[in-house]
């Protein structure tokens, strides 16, 4: 008889201490799941801000440098490139941005070097690019390059990260045609 009451108390004594380690555990869970949904939304809280952003053409020398211009004048000339530049504040890493092009009026082409994230809307005169990249020094950039067919006149460049406006430029392409 001694044994069976004493197997019976051992056996609650399991079964107790185990539930109270289960409870324990789904604790200590609990409060991991909030400790790092946390940190996650502490990190979304800061948002990605622009310290310079500037608008001009691109031009590369004889020697293969690229040498940007600010202007909000661009001439219109086959294999011109026009585009913008934004610093980044304090940022190094992989982001995430939406670039909005639109033009006075429908161009006779649209298309990307590399084939990436190109739409464009029912008329043909706006253009949203999304890209992804890496940056090591909180700088990115997108530029175009001037074919036949695009159009002169007044310009429109937005860019977005996470949804918010980092960058806009408006600007004029000129024909030196006379």
């Amino acid at each position: 008889m001694r044994n069976s009451t004493a197997t019976i108390v051992i056996t609650s004594s399991l079964l107790i201490s185990g539930f109270i380690a289960s409870q324990a555990l789904s604790s200590l869970a609990d409060n991991s799941a909030v400790s790092s949904q946390s940190i996650s939304q502490l990190s979304n809280t800061r948002p990605i801000t622009a310290s310079k952003a500037e608008f001009g053409v691109l031009r590369v020398d004889s020697k293969g440098q690229s040498n940007f211009t600010p202007t909000t004048r661009v001439v219109l000339y086959q294999g011109g490139k026009y585009g913008w530049r934004i610093k980044l504040n304090n940022y190094k890493g992989k982001v995430t941005w939406r670039e909005i092009l639109r033009l006075p009026k429908p161009p006779e082409t649209w298309a990307t070097d590399d084939g990436e994230s190109l739409s464009l809307s029912s008329d043909g005169i706006e253009a949203v690019t999304n890209r992804t990249e890496v940056t090591f020094d909180g700088t990115i950039e997108n530029f175009w390059t001037m074919v036949p067919g695009d159009p002169g006149g007044k310009h429109q460049i937005q860019v977005y990260i996470d949804n918010r406006l980092v960058g806009s430029f408006d600007f004029e392409v000129v024909s030196l045609r006379k």
